[in-house]
């Protein structure tokens, strides 16, 4: 009996110990997706994955590649665009085109990412490249850029072909770089807009397929997708206290409840930490100055997304050399400032004077002023 009951107590304590440890780790989400991600933008870190490089195709998310070219041809110029017949001769979702509108191509780009337009998707591209080979093209390049490289675009609105796959991690790298794009976000965060026609002159209400907008606080995007083939598609992009979520699925029968628990997954493992850099200052010893020693301070605050059971173990190295020669002006850089978590850097900020200080005009010696003065006598 004496040992049953110490038995016991060891147990008991084992169980005080470690029953904390399993509380503050969340489990991972299960998903119905065939293949899925949660990726934080903010630091390119993967917090959840299932068959993440698995090619397999995307329906309408692909989109997100044609909205993001067309929208970096808007910026340099958002010309109009007259829709043919051929523009509009594609099947599936449509934002309603006609042969003989004239719409410019930021407007295209907004029925693809909210009305999900096969037929906006195919005007751009054939205004863009003359044809959805050659836009194709611009397709697979601006991926490679990106870092896509389990990815290969042939149409561009999604349209099931065998050539035309992805990865759920690609997927997430091109969100990423889409949701940087002036304008983008503003498109695909909204749960309608309201477009202007050119011709004829009228306004049309666009209503955002991404149901999410409504179901997930913080979410800002980005785009659905469905065919028979791809099944339901989905990425999403989510902000909560300064961090930053990209989630992907692809094949998902669950999609909504997929995303919402995998985000809640991901916001659970990060957190935003601020580093202050202003309120940190040092003194310089200074040479030949003015003054024997002048003030110095960081000159930024920085952020930085790290996983919170990391917080703890971030390190501050501040770099300044032992001293400086005069003259130093406010602003000059002398240091640095840096963030590192298991030695790599994860913020940083300059180390900058805050002062000027002069130096101190030179005198020469007696022996200087008589070699010079020869000097000068025979030459």
């Amino acid at each position: 009996m004496k040992w049953k009951k110490i038995a016991a107590f060891f147990l008991a304590c084992f169980f005080v110990i470690s029953c904390p440890v399993h509380l503050v780790h969340a489990q991972q989400p299960g998903v119905s997706a065939k293949a899925a991600i949660v990726y934080c933008a903010d630091n390119g870190k993967v917090l959840f994955a299932k068959n993440e490089t698995e090619k397999l195709s995307m329906a309408s998310t692909t989109k997100i590649m044609t909205a993001m070219l067309t929208l970096e041809a808007a910026q340099a110029d958002n010309r109009e665009v007259t829709i043919t017949e051929e523009m509009v001769a594609v099947e599936g979702s449509s934002m309603g085109l006609k042969p003989g509108n004239v719409v410019t191509l930021e407007t295209l780009a907004k029925g693809m990412l909210l009305s999900s337009g096969n037929d906006a998707a195919n005007a751009a591209a054939l205004s863009l490249a003359g044809s959805q080979e050659e836009f194709a093209v611009l397709m697979n390049e601006k991926a490679a850029q990106i870092g896509m490289t389990n990815t290969h675009f042939v149409t561009p609105s999604g349209l099931d072909d065998d050539n035309h796959y992805t990865t759920a991690y690609d997927m997430a790298l091109l969100a990423t770089y889409a949701m940087e794009l002036p304008g983008f976000q503003e498109i695909t965060s909204q749960r309608s807009m309201q477009v202007e026609f050119i011709n004829p002159p009228m306004k049309v209400t666009l209503s955002n397929h991404n149901r999410l907008l409504s179901m997930y606080q913080g979410c800002i995007g980005v785009k659905t997708g469905f065919t028979k083939k791809s099944g339901r598609c989905l990425v999403s992009c989510a902000e909560r206290d300064g961090v930053r979520l990209i989630a992907v699925t692809l094949n998902a029968p669950d999609d909504w409840n997929d995303h919402q628990n995998m985000l809640n997954y991901g916001f659970s493992q990060v957190k935003s930490v601020t580093f202050d850099n202003t309120t940190e200052t040092f003194s310089l010893p200074l040479a030949g100055g003015t003054s024997q020693e002048v003030m110095v301070s960081g000159s930024t605050v920085e952020k930085a997304t790290v996983g919170i059971y990391d917080v703890d173990r971030i390190q501050k190295v501040i770099e300044l050399p032992r001293f400086a020669y005069a003259p130093v002006r406010n602003g000059q850089l002398v240091g640095k400032i840096r963030y590192l978590l298991d030695g790599e850097e994860i913020a940083s900020s300059g180390l900058v004077v805050r002062q000027d200080v002069e130096a101190i005009p030179y005198t020469p010696t007696f022996w200087e002023r008589v070699k010079n003065f020869f000097w000068q006598l025979f030459h």
